[in-house]
Order: C-alpha cells, then sequence, then structure tokens
C-alpha cells in the first residue's frame, strides 16, 4: 500500500476503525508492459527532462517535512541571508499522477527528513531545477525582495507538479496570519505571565546569518561576537512557522525552569521582526545554546554506529542514563512541568559528551512511543477533532461519521471541559488567562494528575533507556512516520545487550506496554505491509487489518477510561495503575547499578 496522507487516515490513525470506505487498486510499476502508451514512460511527453544537480544551482534543500509536502528551501544567490524560512510547498498525492510520485520519490520523502538523503530524491532536485527558472524569470532581485520583505514562513507554493519544469506554476504566500499572532517586546512578560528581568535581550532577525536547517523548527545560524565583531557565534534559531502559541509556551517553561546541568539552558536572545500587521516589533523566535559535538550525526543515529564499531561501553551508557533520569527528574520537581516529548530525537550531546534535554513545547509523541494511558486519551482526541462525514458530503476526502465523532468529542468533553476553546485558539493564552487554568496544549496531558504524569514519564524513559543499553535509534523498525540514517535492526521489548541487572528495570518502568499497529502492519521501503504476510497482498489487506486493530484498541482505550473514570467517583484512583517505579527510584536504581559495576571490575 503507497504511503500517502490517505493511508494516516485509513491505516495509521484510529479514525481507521471507522474510516468511509474506499477502492484500492493494486499499484502498477514503471516498465510493466500493460502501461498504455499515452502514461509510458516510452512515451517522449512523459519523461523528465532531467534530475542531473545543477552545477551552480541558486538554492539549496536542507531537508523536508510536512509527510513530503514541504522542502526546506535556502537561497544561495543572496549573501549572508537571514533566517526568513521561505519553504517550498508541493501538493499531496491526490493531485500528483502514480508515474510522477514515483519517478520524484515522493512516497519516500513522506518518512525522509535529513537533508543529507531527502538531497538525493527526485523531489528534491525537480524544486531545485523549478527554482532556478522561477528566479532566473522572476529575476534573482526581485526574489531576493520577497525574501528579506515578507513576513517570516511566507512559502513558495507549486500548485501543481509536472513532468515540465517550465508548466509548474508558483504562488507567492505571505503568511501575514502569522505576523497577527506574534507577540509584541512590549507586552511579552505580560502575556507570557513571567518577570521583566527574566526576558532575554532582543536581537533583529537581519543580524542573524543563516547556515542551515536543521529540523522544522529549528535551524543553525551566526551572530557577531557582541564583544568582538568580527567573530561569529554560533546559535540554535528555534521558531515556528505555524501553531506560534507553542513558541510561546515553551519560552515560559525555559524562562521559568530552573537551571541543570542537563537541561537546555534559557535561550540567551530573543529574535525579533518588524512586522507590517499594524507595524508591530514582535517576537519570532529565541536564540538557544548550540551544544556542538565532535559527531558528524545527531545523538540519535550515533549510537548505532557506536554499537556496530563496538564503541557503546557500559559504563558510558550508565553515565548518559543517569544524567538523562536526573534531567527528567529535575523538571518535574523543580520545573513543575510534565515531559511528554521523551524521545532520542530531543535528547543532544554537548562538547563533553554529556547528555542535555531539548524540545519543551509539550506537544507529546506519536503512540509507538507513548505510554498505553495516555494513548487512549489519545485515541479518544484524535476522533473528537476527526472531520465529521455528512450526509451531503460528496467530497470523498478523509472523514469519520458525524455520530461518531460527536461521540468521542463528548468523551473528551468529560476528561478535559474547555478543550475545544484550548484546540482551536491560535493565540498563545497564559494559565491565568485560561478559564481552567490549563497550563500547554497536550490535550491528554493535560487530563492525568501529577502521578499519572509522572508514572507516563516513567514508561518512556525505560523506553529510552532501552534504546541505550541496546544502540539503537528507535524502539522498533520501520516506523511510519520517519525512516532513519540508521534502522533499528532489533524492536522492543528485545534483548541482546542490555545487562540482566537493567532488564528487570526497563521492564518494570514499561509496565502495561501493548502491542502497537507496528507488530502487524510496518513500512517496508515507503509502502505500508502486513509484517506476517509472505505472498502478495492487496492495500485493502492493510486497510482491514488496520481496522480490525484499531477497533479493538479503542474499545480497549474506552474500557480503561470507563474503569479511570469509576474509580475517581469512588476515590480510588492514585494514578500510577501499572505499578511503575518513580522517577527517584529509577535514578537511585541507575545510580546503585553503577557503582555495582565498578565493584565487580576492580582488582
Amino acid at each position: 500500500m503507497e504511503l500517502n496522507s490517505r493511508a494516516i487516515h485509513d491505516v495509521i490513525h484510529p479514525t481507521a476503525a471507522f474510516a468511509i470506505s474506499h477502492t484500492y487498486h493494486r499499484g502498477i510499476q514503471l516498465g510493466e508492459q500493460e502501461i498504455p502508451w499515452l502514461e509510458s514512460q516510452l512515451n517522449p511527453k512523459n519523461r523528465i527532462d532531467s534530475l542531473e544537480p545543477l552545477p551552480n544551482p541558486l538554492w539549496r534543500i536542507d531537508g523536508c517535512t510536512g509527510l513530503g509536502t514541504q522542502f526546506y528551501s535556502v537561497p544561495l544567490f543572496l549573501e549572508k541571508a537571514s533566517p526568513m524560512r521561505f519553504d517550498v510547498f508541493v501538493p499531496e498525492e491526490t493531485a500528483t499522477s502514480p508515474i510522477l510520485r514515483e519517478l520524484l520519490d515522493l512516497n519516500t520523502a513522506f518518512h525522509t527528513k535529513d537533508a543529507r538523503r531527502v538531497r538525493r530524491l527526485g523531489i528534491a532536485r525537480h524544486i531545485l531545477r523549478t527554482l532556478q527558472v522561477w528566479t532566473v524569470k522572476t529575476g534573482s532581485s526581485s526574489v531576493a525582495s520577497m525574501y528579506r520583505n515578507l513576513p517570516f514562513g511566507s512559502r513558495i507554493i507549486f500548485q501543481t507538479l509536472e513532468l515540465d519544469i517550465h508548466k509548474i506554476n508558483i504562488v507567492v504566500a505571505p503568511m501575514h496570519n502569522l505576523e497577527r499572532q506574534l507577540i509584541t517586546t512590549t507586552t511579552l512578560d505580560q502575556v507570557l505571565g513571567v518577570p521583566q528581568t527574566l526576558i532575554p535581550q532582543t536581537i533583529d532577525i537581519t543580524q542573524l546569518s543563516f547556515i542551515q536547517q536543521l529540523h522544522d523548527s529549528v535551524c543553525l545560524v551566526s551572530i557577531s561576537d557582541p564583544n568582538c565583531p568580527s567573530t561569529r557565534l554560533t546559535y540554535i534559531f528555534k521558531a515556528l512557522t505555524s501553531g506560534s502559541k507553542y513558541l510561546c509556551h515553551e519560552l515560559r517553561n525555559l524562562l521559568l525552569l530552573p537551571p541543570h546541568p542537563h537541561v537546555t539552558s534559557p535561550p540567551d536572545y530573543l529574535v525579533t521582526k518588524r512586522c507590517r500587521f499594524g507595524g508591530k516589533t514582535a517576537v519570532v523566535g529565541m536564540l538557544l545554546p548550540y551544544y556542538r559535538s565532535s559527531e558528524p550525526d545527531s545523538f540519535r543515529d550515533s549510537l548505532p554506529r557506536w554499537r556496530i564499531n563496538n564503541q557503546l561501553s557500559l559504563f558510558q551508557v550508565l553515565d548518559w542514563a543517569i544524567q538523562l533520569s536526573s534531567a527528567v527528574l529535575h523538571v518535574r520537581e523543580e520545573g513543575k512541568l510534565f515531559y511528554p516529548d521523551l524521545r532520542l530525537d530531543n535528547v543532544v550531546l554537548d562538547a563533553d559528551r554529556k547528555i542535555k534535554m531539548v524540545d519543551f513545547e509539550q506537544r507529546g509523541v506519536w503512540c509507538e512511543f507513548g505510554p498505553p494511558e495516555v494513548n487512549a486519551i489519545d485515541y479518544i482526541r484524535i476522533l473528537a477533532q476527526a472531520e465529521p462525514f455528512l450526509p451531503d458530503d460528496s467530497s470523498g476526502g478523509p472523514c469519520i461519521p458525524e455520530e461518531v465523532q460527536l461521540r468521542y468529542a463528548g468523551i473528551l468533553s468529560r476528561l478535559l471541559p474547555g478543550w475545544e476553546s484550548l484546540d482551536s485558539k491560535e493565540e498563545y493564552t497564559p494559565p491565568s488567562s485560561n478559564p481552567h487554568g490549563y497550563a500547554g496544549y497536550n490535550l491528554a496531558w493535560l487530563c492525568l494528575n501529577l502521578m499519572e504524569q509522572e508514572a507516563a514519564e516513567v514508561y518512556m524513559l525505560g523506553r529510552v533507556l532501552w534504546c541505550l543499553f541496546e544502540g539503537q535509534s528507535a524502539p522498533q523498525p520501520g516506523a511510519v512516520w520517519q525512516s532513519y540514517v540508521r534502522e533499528p535492526d532489533l524492536e522492543f521489548p528485545a534483548y541482546r545487550r542490555t545487562p540482566e541487572g537493567m532488564k528487570g528495570l526497563i521492564d518494570r518502568c514499561t509496565r502495561g506496554r501493548r502491542k502497537m499497529l507496528s507488530s502487524l502492519v510496518a513500512r517496508r521501503g515507503s509502502k505500508l505491509v502486513l509484517r506476517r504476510r509472505k505472498e502478495a497482498e492487496d492495500a485493502e489487506d492493510v486497510v482491514n487489518v488496520a481496522r480490525q486493530w484499531w477497533s479493538g484498541e479503542i474499545r480497549a482505550a474506552e474500557e480503561f477510561l470507563r474503569m479511570r473514570e469509576e474509580r475517581k467517583e469512588r476515590g480510588e484512583w492514585e494514578g500510577n495503575y501499572y505499578g511503575r517505579p518513580m522517577l527517584r527510584e529509577v535514578l537511585a536504581e541507575l545510580e546503585d547499578y553503577r557503582v555495582e559495576v565498578l565493584i565487580a571490575r576492580k582488582p
């Protein structure tokens, strides 16, 4: 089955249990004899002129997101360009022919994120050639003016994808709505509800020189050293091109979080921009410390390489495990925050190979990484937020029956009153201005009490500990949302390298774990397949297996939440339902085990 946005609705999300039926057909591979001449690649009209790298490109692609529809485009013809995020957006698969999708590797772009691999894809090279023609035709000075003067995060939209790049129509979309949401520097302390003394100094975005886009919200920039203008200082520039409320929420969390050696520091600067909307000077992002490691890859991608090369010592892994556990404990006890984003993607190493926890937006992780009790609520949330299918709706788009959506919206309202306003509001609202006092926007985690939150963090910590001891980039191979530079060759909870003394701890941390959809349906290359099926299968086979699995999971989620509500009404619910150890207990056990290993190795 092709990996695309329809697959999310019909297979990957719990909406699969109620999805309006679609008819799927086997994909026809290029080169098969039955392909008609009008669609054949032997027909000259169906050939792409070239996907060879340009000798003197005017742009560069630094990766992609948005399930292969948003590409980070960097103008090379601008000297010392500021990080204005002028990204390229291409149509989803429904507007693109199957042949073009295969030629341009669009299914691979769905799960490939990093610059090194994205640049090899046909779509990246096709985009660069199209931008080259567009920039020359429009005039580099005109494009440069758009880049510098349009609102932050404005978009280069390819209205269609064509074999002939000259036929691709490009529209530039200014993001005035994003500017409208941004907070001015003069009101930031009041809006965030933090003392003015905690607000960092500001720096205009034009003083930043772009180096590289690392992820959707993070890029590498340099600025002049205030004490030595000839020296350039390197920083992480954190900014969002959508959902600005999450940036404000993270900023507030970082400013109020007490310091810890294994937690990222607060921002050194707030990055501002003069906006056309209202003529205000607003905060578009923040400059965070750049923890420079000697490794060419991220911590997540380096772990498997160290394991393969026998460079992953038990002492080093134990040090990292203790550092990470102490950081999570600090965030909970001293910062009074929950941390729902615990995975290797949000752990970096500094120059001394010490761990630093990053990313405090509190958006959360997909269910393959999440605790079962959080997943139960998240499934309800996804169904409550799904587009309902109305009787007179003939669009055929992804949706579920209206009565199903209303039913789960009602369940979510019992779990978290007022969730609709929290979810729909684009602007940041501080807890003091929220009718229910909610601190954040993660609906599932806001439903949990403090003990439930800590037990959920312990679950995720246990999964990360497994990755550390086993030297794996993730808990399972073939993840749908993202492929890895080095895919896991072992699946949680199997063990191969973890010491006996740590297996029990990880198993206790992850009590209550359930089999996930990935045990039945997995990504193989750029397709969704049934893991245990050897004979050929139709896409409808995958859809039917997913529908049956999701139906069972949703029933289990409702039963769990019903039991939880009943026990809460009787005053019998504390939170640690699965009896996992607490964070302090996990940290103490790791420290004790390290002492045991040291004593055992002494001559």
